[in-house]
């Protein structure tokens, strides 16, 4: 039987106010990158300081994303999302209106704070709007918004910062938050509270402290030297101390923060770790690729930008598509189409040289974004297919987290690698170039790598680390590769959905 065209109209506002406050949460993620160097100019900040307009909303994102479901559960879903939404376009506002470094990385925290819950409560809410059979049609549509953001975030920033400044990176927020709050208050039904779940402190603390001093470590190990500095050492300890602890009281405390029966789903635990890869993937390649196509092609911000987003492209036309199949196709071969066009969009881009063609940028990243499209969807839909819904909003919640401590572990690993790659592959070409070669005294050789000249010498250095910078890049690509690749096995641990024909039926 059809739905009254009542509850689809009611289902519709919902999933916009949701897919709003999705999308501009999903955008602050990256949307303020673009936009730090003029930060740091007009907040009087070094480099160093400047990063913790990032680190600091990071942080707190990450440790207050797994108290999610149990707020959700003891005050209420809508109210913890209005309270969500309000708090984080508040926060907004008052970022974009910071008079000084202090100010802002204050006003980021508070972001980080309001908008942790935003994506796990969004995707908790579809999932139970929706009926079982259109669940996939469903984390379509908040696919685009948690994917599409990260890819068009340093675009929308970089367009706001030139035309305007960039407070305005803060500010375009305001419209989506009031939009959203106003959705959310007037059509979302309350779910049902338990007033009887006690909120762990202990847990959480050893949990706050383990995630906390984790992306520390990894944000701040590539200016530190890693583990030769006594900070991170120290952050190591604690964050792997921490989540011992942590693990131990979740086994044996009688109502631990997260319950530990939420992980005897399989589907569940499986998913967890495949979007841990997908996070990896997904902002690593995005960290990496727009200094490739500045620093060793030359290309502008704006052309950058032009270049990344028909990515963004791919993956909603992706989306769209399998959310229209879904329910007719094995989720797992989906999913296992998606992570091969990603292995080959990596080998394409493994093979890059600094003589590439845009066309081929352009038509490497439709590619990516495809394999992006046809992984994150079904992944999401099968990930939750057989979790019980009481525990959908904690479930939810650690599947964002997963996500974004794999794009923490893969900006810093990749990042990291391509450092160092960098000085090993400059010293291995450097050792070759010497005037006693016959090659580097040959006519064809141009004259401004001449070893008689001051000025011979610096520019054949220059032309020695250029090569060895897109090797190092080459490198990271092929690593990423091989973990896309690797991921695949974990596709057979997935159990299909198993149809239900009483909630299909009504």
């Amino acid at each position: 039987m059809s739905q009254p065209r009542s509850d689809a109209a009611v289902r519709g506002l919902i999933t916009v106010s949701v897919m709003l406050a999705t999308i501009m949460q999903a955008l602050d993620t990256t949307i303020a990158n673009v936009a730090l160097p003029y930060m740091q100019g007009g907040l009087a900040a070094t480099q160093e300081q400047i990063s913790w307009v990032l680190t600091s909303y990071i942080v707190a994102a990450a440790i207050m994303t797994p108290p999610t479901g149990v707020l959700a559960a003891r005050f209420g879903r809508k109210k913890v999302f209005a309270v969500a939404v309000a708090g984080f376009t508040v926060a907004s506002m008052l970022c974009g209106a910071a008079t000084s470094l202090e100010e802002i990385v204050i006003f980021r925290l508070l972001q980080g704070v309001f908008g942790a819950s935003l994506v796990p409560l969004s995707q908790a809410v579809l999932l139970d709007t929706y009926p079982p059979e259109k669940h996939g049609s469903a984390m379509a549509i908040w696919g685009v918004g948690v994917m599409l953001g990260p890819i068009l975030g340093p675009t929308l920033g970089g367009w706001l910062t030139e035309t305007y400044n960039w407070r305005w990176v803060f500010y375009v927020n305001l419209p989506f938050g009031i939009l959203a709050l106003f959705g959310i208050l007037a059509f979302l039904p309350e779910t049902e509270k338990d007033s009887g779940r006690r909120f762990d402190v202990f847990g959480f603390t050893l949990l706050s402290l383990s995630i906390g001093a984790l992306q520390m470590m990894l944000d701040r190990g590539e200016s530190q030297n890693w583990f030769s500095s006594r900070e991170i050492v120290i952050e190591t300890v604690i964050a792997a101390l921490c989540l011992y602890m942590f693990l131990v009281h979740m086994f044996t405390a009688e109502k631990p923060f997260i319950e530990p029966a939420l992980f005897k789903d399989r589907n569940l635990a499986v998913g967890l770790v495949l979007i841990f890869i997908v996070g990896v993937i997904l902002l690593a390649t995005l960290s990496l690729l727009p200094p490739f196509l500045q620093k060793l092609m030359g290309y502008p911000v704006l052309t950058t930008g032009l270049t990344l987003a028909p990515r963004g492209a791919g993956t909603m036309v992706a989306m769209m598509i399998v959310g229209r199949i879904i329910s007719r196709v094995d989720t797992r071969l989906l999913i296992l189409t998606g992570l091969s066009l990603l292995s080959l969009s990596l080998w394409q881009m493994a093979q890059f040289t600094t003589d590439v063609t845009q066309r081929d940028l352009i038509l490497t990243g439709v590619v990516q974004g495809l394999g992006l499209g046809l992984v994150f969807v079904p992944l999401s839909t099968t990930t939750f297919s057989t979790l019980a819904p009481h525990f959908r909003a904690e479930g939810t919640a650690m599947f964002s987290l997963m996500r974004n401590i794999g794009s923490s572990i893969g900006i810093s690993v990749m990042t990291f690698l391509l450092t160092r790659n960098t000085q090993v592959v400059h010293a291995g070409l450097a050792e070759k170039m010497n005037p006693f070669r016959p090659e580097l005294v040959s006519p064809w050789l141009p004259d401004a790598w001449n070893f008689h000249t001051q000025t011979g010498v610096i520019a054949l250095n220059a032309e020695i680390s250029n090569q060895a910078l897109t090797v190092a890049y080459l490198n990271d690509f092929t690593i990423m590769m091989w973990l896309t690749m690797a991921a695949a096995p974990l596709l057979l641990l997935l159990r299909r959905p198993r149809p239900r024909p009483v909630e299909a039926k009504a």
